[in-house]
């Protein structure tokens, strides 16, 4: 199996935790530049196809996930004849059919109007993306749901207690989908009427570095006139390592996420696994995934009224629902024969 990318934790995970269904896959290519002991794969070698052509016969299917941002429809177009050049099959699992790293998503939308209808197999994570994709398209994407994102022992390590209701946006590096300012804005207006209530808000350095990528001074000056203001709780660090992450979505009782587009989310899932109730904008299929409580989102900003009434019910409805080990470990099992059958299908 060429799948890309091959080491992102979804990929590993639609496997079983034995990895014993045959199915090998190929290891990441190392992108030109990354170290020896890098675990990088973005941007994914394989999407070149004169990688194809020097590994075909390594390969019986190839599975595209993510990764294909860089690609211009005219390079995917050449990925699919060389593929179809030497009889490949194509499985694509549709997880954003709106990037959300792209403003504009004028280049995704050209990259799937490719990928799509080329693909033998199509996979999608939800019945609401799988209609989009036939509204869309006209093809028919089998729904084969998430499985968890936090192993074990992480998965069944309890909750440490806390005092008080804590509702957590980690604003990341302020993606291009998020509107983390008036979302959490909005959110300190609450604090009054929900008792115990505090607001966490979480923040990469480099938003803060005028020299990375990510630099947005007019959030950071924002954020910080709130924290100033005793309104927020303000952590500005690197990024989290697994066990800090899982740390701190346990140490919430609420996670909002900002987005003003999408479609999935591993971070939703992440929650599930440990108890962490999600409030999210009603954009893309979220609620599709697992239980979450929505609010509209507007180009500008949320509408507070349903963003605080979904932050009231997460806050009356207590402790949240928490994925079951067990179940989540059944359902790995499922996804992963659900996967097998799809490749031994393209293979017949």
């Amino acid at each position: 199996m060429a799948s890309v990318p091959a080491g992102h934790v979804y990929v590993r995970h639609i496997r079983p935790a034995d990895g014993r269904d045959g199915v090998r896959l190929l290891v990441d290519p190392r992108p030109n530049g990354a170290p020896s002991t890098s675990q990088r794969w973005w941007p994914p070698v394989m999407l070149d196809p004169a990688w194809i052509e020097a590994h075909h016969d390594e390969f019986d299917v190839f599975h595209v996930h993510f990764g294909f941002d860089a690609q211009s429809a005219d390079d995917l177009r050449k990925l699919v004849e060389t593929l179809r050049r030497h009889g490949k099959p194509l499985v694509q699992t549709v997880h954003d059919l709106r990037n959300p790293h792209h403003p504009d998503p004028a280049l995704h939308d050209a990259a799937l109007d490719v990928l799509v209808p080329a693909a033998d197999r199509l996979i999608t994570l939800t019945p609401g993306a799988a209609a989009e994709i036939e509204r869309r398209w006209g093809r028919t994407a089998r729904v084969i749901p998430h499985p968890h994102v936090v192993e074990e022992p992480e998965l069944s390590r309890p909750r440490p207690p806390h005092e008080g209701f804590v509702v957590g946006v980690h604003a990341k590096s302020i993606r291009p989908n998020m509107r983390p300012l008036p979302v959490i804005r909005a959110l300190t207006r609450l604090l009054p009427e929900l008792p115990g209530m505090r607001l966490r808000v979480d923040l990469h350095t480099e938003t803060a570095d005028p020299e990375a990528y990510a630099y947005a001074p007019e959030a950071v000056a924002g954020l910080r006139a709130l924290a100033d203001d005793g309104l927020i709780d303000l952590h500005v660090h690197d990024y989290f390592d697994d066990a800090e992450l899982w740390d701190y979505l346990r140490s919430l009782d609420v996670s909002v996420l900002p987005y003003a587009f999408g479609t999935h989310s591993g971070w939703l899932e992440a929650c599930h696994d440990l108890g962490t109730a999600v409030v999210v904008s009603d954009c893309g299929y979220y609620a599709d995934q697992r239980p979450c409580h929505t609010f509209r989102m507007r180009d500008a900003g949320p509408d507070e009224a349903s963003l605080t009434a979904a932050v009231r019910a997460a806050y009356e409805q207590r402790p949240a629902v928490r994925a079951a080990p067990a179940e989540r470990a059944a359902e790995r099992r499922a996804v992963a024969a659900a996967h097998r059958a799809v490749y031994e299908d393209v293979l017949r």
